[in-house]
């Protein structure tokens, strides 16, 4: 099926063809032509999948028809809700990119640099806003913005946003915007929190599913190696220089445990650079910018900031321990293998970590089976892990603990 099979123009088609865009993707077939009709979508689809495209497609050809002359200065008609200042970076350059040629403003608003320079861009005029919500509810309560003619609303990520704890400053944006609009929905998982947190907001939606719920590329290679903890960071440097890997994409749980392995790998030789929130946003940028020049061989993330990265075939990606919660392992491994190429997904996988790794594994519902590494094999006189419990019970009852007990990334 062509671009223009989905009803988009002929200068966004042209502009796709130019981007060397040849067929649209499972997600933007659906989509495309349910947004151009003004239906509500409710859409799950994980990274890499094209989700961008398919809302900002339509939403560009839908600005480009609509009558200039009924605005008397540029207002903002589109809002994309976004976790992260790296996903809002990364719509932002694809609503610019599809919307050469044409006069469309594209603006962006998230923290960590000036409010100022933000609100100098929205005084210009902007017809599209890309947001986080804590910096767009500042430049509300600023008056810096006005979102009374807004005709489009979207939550990307939508999973993502309210696992950081967003719900409060979703109502407070809800609250400023037109009851009559279209509402966008998209998100790597349809759980019951997303369904909860849609019933109020989405009018009839058109739902969309382009995989099984909670399943992983199958272009990704899964592999775990069971590993000593003491000799994960020598393994990982064994395998980035022995069979020199570029850009490695390593998680680690903690903002303190992605900088102690960044020391501990450049110390071992392995250009290594920190990801993770406590950084300022030019030096993340700068940081993301080495790696994907080749500049840094591994970048070391936490699971929140590595939201939303979009990094050219990125191939390789290392779980040092697995995360606390099991939809996270789709998120961290649905960073490579990403628009149908190749990934490899390793896990460094301890006996700590073996109920964990039950739970990815009936999130999975597939068993994920244990290797060694030449040279790497486990200690078996060490202490063997308890048996797994493979119960609900088991796995409410860790839940409850993790919750109890806080989780910090």
């Amino acid at each position: 099926m062509s671009f223009s099979a989905l009803s988009l123009n002929t200068q966004l088609v042209d502009t796709l063809a130019e981007l060397g865009y040849q067929q649209p993707t499972p997600i933007q077939v659906e989509a495309i032509p349910a947004i151009l009709t003004k239906q509500d979508v409710m859409a799950g689809a994980q990274t890499g999948t094209g989700k961008t495209a398919a809302f900002a497609l339509p939403i560009l050809q839908l600005l480009m028809a609509d009558n200039q002359s009924d605005h008397a200065a540029k207002a903002i008609r589109a809002l994309v809700l976004v976790p992260t200042r790296e996903l809002a970076l990364q719509v932002q350059q694809s609503f610019v990119k599809y919307a050469k040629g044409t006069d469309i403003r594209v603006g962006i608003a998230y923290g960590g640099v000036s409010i100022e320079a933000q609100q100098a861009v929205f005084n210009a005029g902007i017809d599209v806003l890309i947001a986080t919500p804590g910096r767009l509810l500042d430049h509300l309560r600023q008056g810096a913005l006005n979102l009374n003619q807004l005709n489009t609303l979207v939550f990307d990520e939508a999973d993502r946003m309210l696992d950081m704890g967003f719900m409060d400053e979703i109502q407070a944006v809800l609250k400023q915007v037109p009851a009559q609009r279209q509402t966008l929905l998209f998100s790597a998982t349809l759980d019951d929190s997303i369904f909860s947190f849609s019933k109020n907001l989405l009018r009839d939606p058109k739902r969309i599913e382009v995989a099984k719920p909670n399943t992983t590329a199958a272009q990704i290679e899964q592999r775990v190696y069971a590993i000593d903890s003491d000799r994960k960071t020598e393994f990982v440097s064994h395998l980035v220089r022995s069979k020199n890997w570029q850009q490695v994409l390593i998680f680690s749980r903690t903002k303190q445990g992605v900088d102690k392995l960044t020391a501990q790998l450049n110390k071992l030789g392995v250009a290594t650079q920190s990801f993770h929130g406590d950084l300022s946003q030019g030096a993340r940028e700068k940081v993301l910018q080495e790696f994907k020049q080749g500049l840094v061989q591994v970048l070391v993330a936490t699971d929140v900031a590595a939201r939303g990265l979009d990094i050219a075939e990125l191939q390789y990606v290392i779980n040092f321990e697995l995360p606390f919660i099991a939809e996270d392992y789709i998120h961290r491994i649905g960073r490579t293998g990403r628009a149908g190429s190749a990934g490899l997904a390793i896990t460094l996988f301890s006996q700590e970590d073996a109920l964990l790794l039950e739970e990815v594994e009936t999130l999975l519902d597939k068993r994920l089976p244990q290797q060694w590494y030449p040279g790497f094999e486990p200690d078996f006189n060490k202490m063997l892990p308890e048996p797994r419990r493979n119960s609900k019970a088991a796995q409410k009852q860790r839940a409850k603990k993790r919750a109890l007990g806080g989780k910090k990334r």
